[in-house]
């Protein structure tokens, strides 16, 4: 299942603009140039963000070429070893059943797929925070091994060497509530703190003492602004935004799509566990340590629900973007798998008819067809209207330059663009209204097993048709195109250009591997490390890209749609050498 929805997006579409190639180009320039420890975009400090992401894509990079491929390969591995560990703890706690059904669930989710569509570290965080806490609660096992307490702190340290410090934050408080709530407070002894703590600043220390000694200001940028003022929402430049609090809440939903609609069966499970663990401590007597004995489920059971609650509450309070609380997928997809299992396992024993299973399969049923049935409508109002190979100039334009958030292109869907997406639409529709139809008429029949195989697979090619629906935005989302027309008509000694910010137009950088000038494009991202003495010469004003249109060098200049009115303005007199979904690139030379 992760080979068929994952194998083929190794390949493609193109690197997209904004983050994607942004962060493929940080590792691109961390190969070519040798140096590990400071990060570099178009030659410029790129300070924002921790290595270790970056270092992997580099090596990917040294093995097999500068290519899509490889920029895709660490994260998608990261996919990989997320389903591996979710089938592992899920077998280990509560059966084989539930770590088959885990790791289906990872890879069939709808939230794990959209997130790992761009080069960004959520994924491989989550692996981390997952990990070391499951080597923690592994270790607290009687008899566990010493060696899976170093394993744990291992992989926070390597946490923090991927997103900074909420690697250490949601390991910690999880393992802190944890010991409090159970009880078992008296057992912190045994979390080898001392020399725990000394692994995790030997692995994740020296790169942060490398960077601050070759980076004056690095301490403050890294720590205070990235992470405190981030949280805050006064970090300066000004480049995130804050979803709605219903919007957050409700999303979640969709991020964890299909499997999300069973979340009644985890609630109902987590209720049922309270009552039985209430019943006990009523009856029994503390253990040694102060607390109950509980089996390695109950305690599984409870770390997922107080890992996923921190995060769930940490990012409602502070500045999000939807990706955020991917750690949080992982900790749900076992609860919900471990209730779907469990009443699957209560009705058939014991004969029930309805419940929390049939009743969220009856929802997905209504959600699944009413959702086939608006991709059919869109595809019968677009009935008439001529395929356009490039969905770029037939899609509704909103101005992404004041949108911050990662699926606002979303909102640019329109009747015309189905005529191009009329494949991976059909697909996704049948996929919709069969998979959960299906698997709702196994369910009344008790046929439990095959109902989530059903699903899961259903699943499975509606992710293949969206695969199929982002090759088609390529054009839109990506420049690829035009860095090929500008490859093949410049020479080393011609200027290539980007007019405003470099994300509308970043994987340019990545497909022509050569530096590029910012007009009006000190902004966000290029802020801080534009402030280096040795920072390159890339940043123009208005008044330089007019003098330079005026002089004998050849110019190529990349304007994207929104700022096509105001260059139009001040370039009169262009030649449009390429154009794609909007995207323009002059020159002042035929």
């Amino acid at each position: 299942m992760f080979v068929a929805v994952y194998g083929g997006s190794l390949f493609s579409p193109a690197l997209l603009d904004d983050a994607d190639s942004t962060h493929a180009e940080a590792a691109r320039e961390m190969f070519v140039s040798g140096d590990y420890v400071t990060l570099h975009v178009n030659g410029v400090r790129y300070l924002e963000k921790a290595p270790l992401p970056y270092w992997l894509v580099a090596f990917s990079y040294r093995l097999f070429g500068v290519n899509e491929f490889a920029t895709r390969l660490p994260m998608a591995l990261s996919v990989l070893l997320l389903g591996v560990l979710a089938m592992r703890w899920g077998r280990r706690a509560f059966g084989e059943r539930v770590g088959i059904y885990a790791a289906a669930f990872v890879y069939t989710c709808a939230g794990v797929y959209l997130f790992t569509r761009i080069l960004i570290p959520d994924v491989l965080l989550s692996l981390l925070i997952a990990a070391s806490l499951y080597f923690f609660l592994t270790a607290l096992e009687p008899g566990g091994p010493t060696w899976r307490w170093y394993a744990g702190y291992a992989c926070m340290a390597l946490g923090v060497l991927t997103k900074g410090l909420v690697a250490l934050l949601f390991p910690g408080v999880a393992a802190i509530l944890y010991l409090i709530i159970t009880g078992e407070w008296r057992r912190w002894r045994e979390f080898r703190l001392l020399s725990g703590f000394a692994l995790f600043l030997a692995v994740a220390a020296p790169w942060h003492i490398l960077a601050g000694a070759r980076n004056h200001g690095f301490l403050w940028f890294y720590f205070v602004n990235e992470h405190f003022l981030r949280f805050m929402g006064k970090r300066y430049p000004r480049d995130y935004n804050k979803l709605p609090w219903a919007l957050y809440w409700s999303l979640h939903l969709v991020w964890l799509f299909p499997w999300s609609l069973y979340l009644p069966a985890a609630v109902r499970t987590a209720i049922d566990e309270y009552r039985v663990a209430r019943a006990r401590r009523t009856a029994s007597q503390p253990d040694s340590n102060g607390g109950m004995h509980a089996s390695f489920s109950s305690r599984t059971r409870l770390l997922c629900w107080i890992l996923a609650g921190t995060l769930l509450i940490f990012f409602a309070i502070s500045t999000n973007q939807e990706y955020y609380t991917f750690p949080a997928y992982l900790p749900l997809l076992l609860l919900i798998a471990d209730g779907i299992a469990r009443w699957e396992w209560i009705d058939c024993s014991r004969r029930v008819r309805g419940g929390w299973l049939r009743a969220s399969a009856a929802v997905l049923v209504v959600v699944g067809i009413a959702a086939s049935a608006v991709l059919f409508a869109m595809l019968w109002q677009s009935r008439n209207l001529p395929f356009e190979p490039d969905i770029g100039t037939v899609l509704a334009k909103h101005n992404i330059a004041e949108d911050t958030l990662s699926t606002s292109h979303m909102l640019d869907l329109s009747y015309a663009s189905f005529a191009a997406l009329r494949l991976p639409a059909v697909l996704a529709a049948i996929a919709l209204a069969l998979a959960p139809s299906i698997s709702f008429l196994l369910r009344l029949r008790r046929r439990h097993y095959l109902t989530t195989t059903v699903l899961a697979l259903g699943m499975a090619t509606f992710l293949i048709a969206a695969h199929i629906a982002l090759g088609r935005f390529g054009p839109y989302l990506s420049s690829k195109d035009l860095a090929r027309e500008i490859a093949a008509r410049a020479r080393p000694t011609d200027k290539i250009m980007i007019y405003g910010d470099q994300a509308f137009g970043s994987s340019l950088l990545l497909y022509l591997q050569r530096p590029i000038q910012l007009v009006e494009g000190r902004t966000t991202s290029m802020w801080f490390g534009s402030t280096f003495p040795d920072a390159p010469k890339i940043y123009l004003t208005d008044a330089d890209l007019q003098s330079q249109w005026a002089g004998d060098s050849r110019v190529f200049l990349f304007v994207p749609p929104h700022q096509k009115e105001r260059v139009d303005v001040l370039l009169p007199n262009h030649i449009v050498v390429a154009q794609a979904s909007g995207k323009f690139v002059y020159s002042n030379r035929p």
